[in-house]
């Protein structure tokens, strides 16, 4: 085959003169070209996502700072006063209404600090109640038409007459002076039935606490049906009788003539 003269031989460059083409070497330009593409496509990545980010990002920014309890200062003078009141300061109140929902913040009203509120207590109700009462007379069992009566500061046992008599012989029973579960009777002067010397009479209360005690007599179940005994409370054992026609304090004694003198019945005040 004839050797191509258009081509010196490449065995023998620097003797010829030929130099090895490096621009042609082959896929240097496809290299270049997958590159160049490889770049311009980031760079255009870059700015796509760089455009579409800032805007929408303001708003998150936003809402991450209300969100995140930020304080936000305004340059207004403020304009809220604090209300006057005793000590200066407010006081914050809920204010009424629906029900609270939820998630919901409270309502709250500043107002002025309250004054105390008034008591609602009367001056009945604030003063010492006074006990119930109940205005009674006391009748004998074994004489029915005779009752206790007092007559010249004495208790004695009497048949009643006239508008005197029955106001003498009408008693306003209340709560033991010394024992709430036992009675006191009280005339209608506000003297007290109290023994004295083992002896019935009607005296002012001094306050002390002996005559309280000895004013202060318990009811007991009497032999007679619908009839009590009346014990004393500071003499246990000792009850009220009659004896010649005066109320005394004596001993307890078992026979008829005792438990009959010494069993009343308490009924309705006659005046």
């Amino acid at each position: 085959m004839p050797e191509d003269k258009s081509r010196p031989p490449q065995d023998r460059p620097w003797e010829n003169g030929w130099t090895l083409d490096t621009s042609r070497t082959p896929g240097t330009r496809r290299l270049y070209l997958a590159g160049a593409l490889a770049v311009a496509t980031i760079v255009a990545c870059v700015a796509v996502i760089a455009a579409t980010d800032h805007p929408a990002d303001e708003p998150s920014r936003t809402a991450r700072a209300e969100g995140s309890g930020l304080i936000s200062f305004s340059s207004q003078p403020a304009t809220t006063v604090a209300p006057r009141g005793d000590s200066g300061l407010s006081s914050v109140s809920p204010t009424p209404g629906s029900p609270r929902q939820q998630g919901a913040d409270p309502t709250v009203t500043v107002t002025a600090s309250p004054k105390p509120p008034k008591s609602t207590a009367t001056r009945a109700s604030s003063s010492k109640p006074r006990p119930p009462a109940a205005y009674r007379s006391v009748r004998s069992v074994n004489y029915p038409d005779r009752y206790w009566h007092v007559d010249d500061g004495y208790v004695g046992l009497d048949p009643v007459s006239g508008a005197q008599s029955r106001e003498d012989a009408t008693f306003k029973q209340v709560k033991g002076l010394a024992d709430g579960s036992c009675y006191s009777f009280a005339t209608q002067d506000g003297r007290y039935l109290r023994h004295r010397s083992f002896v019935l009479r009607a005296d002012r209360d001094d306050g002390s606490s002996l005559f309280e005690q000895d004013a202060t007599f318990c009811p007991r179940d009497a032999a007679y049906s619908g009839a009590k005994m009346l014990e004393s409370v500071n003499y246990p054992g000792s009850f009220l009788r009659h004896r010649n026609f005066v109320i005394r304090l004596e001993r307890f004694e078992y026979d008829s003539q005792y438990l009959s003198d010494s069993s009343f019945q308490l009924v309705g005040g006659l005046a």
